[in-house]
């Protein structure tokens, strides 16, 4: 049993990973997430960010220690019944069938037998999307099938959504409009979320940063706190140059 608060809602205890007694890729990771925190998982590409959500997700077994979901191990769940607790959005979900939106967000009823509150209708009217929902998805734009997949999730009714890299190759229009649809929906109805990015100024815009390297969190903390130069040259092995305005503003230089 964990002894976490109540209000943790996911929890790593030396959690480690590899494939096939290969490398390690998570190294005695110990994080912990409370309820209707808005997270961001930073660091560079192959820094193990999405080992991590999967991880959480229940997709990759640890090889040790232990993750709790709602108090409870993640792989003691049966796998629909963790679907109603968390939804988790990969990194690369280009579906290529002519299925419609309406089509595609429905999905995120499989687990259910009872139909949840929410509704399809709802779940694309909560995206912006009510006038697409008859549109075949292969027509639409980068920002909008992004957009129907969260609407997915949604309709999936999970409290936890575990997102990987949703930003990459968006414009920067549709970035802010998910930004703001995720932090509406915290609002609103309470959801938490766990992001993975590469992004720094983005960064920014969570409560709370995880900063990853090598399979390790070597930072943790508010955007202030973790937006710090010589941090951030070891996440990324890059010469940053961080800038801050008398307005309190920061901005990040390459």
């Amino acid at each position: 049993m964990s002894s976490a608060t109540e209000n943790t809602i996911l929890e790593f205890r030396d959690v480690c990973f590899s494939y096939d007694n290969s490398r390690v890729l998570i190294d005695q990771i110990n994080l912990s997430v409370s309820n209707g925190e808005f997270i961001g998982l930073l660091g560079a590409n192959g820094s193990g960010k999405s080992t991590i959500l999967k991880l959480a997700s229940g997709i990759l077994k640890q090889a040790r220690g232990i993750i709790y979901l709602w108090g409870k191990p993640v792989h003691s769940y049966r796998n629909r019944d963790r679907a109603k607790l968390l939804s988790y959005l990969p990194q690369v979900l280009d579906i290529s069938i002519p299925f419609t939106v309406r089509e595609v967000v429905s999905m995120g009823l499989y687990p259910y037998d009872i139909m949840p509150p929410l509704s399809t209708d709802e779940a694309l009217e909560m995206v912006g999307l009510s006038v697409k929902a008859d549109s075949v998805i292969t027509n639409l734009s980068g920002g909008e099938r992004r957009r129907v997949y969260i609407a997915m999730t949604l309709l999936q009714g999970a409290g936890l959504v575990l997102l990987d890299e949703p930003l990459a190759n968006l414009d920067i229009r549709y970035q802010m409009e998910l930004l703001r649809l995720l932090k509406e929906l915290r609002a609103k109805r309470g959801i938490t979320t766990i992001m993975a990015l590469h992004d720094i100024n983005i960064a920014l815009q969570f409560d709370r940063l995880m900063v990853i390297k090598e399979g390790k969190i070597i930072g943790t903390g508010t955007s202030d706190e973790i937006v710090q130069q010589d941090l951030l040259k070891k996440a990324f092995d890059i010469d940053i140059e961080i800038k801050r305005e008398e307005t309190g503003g920061v901005y990040i230089k390459y």
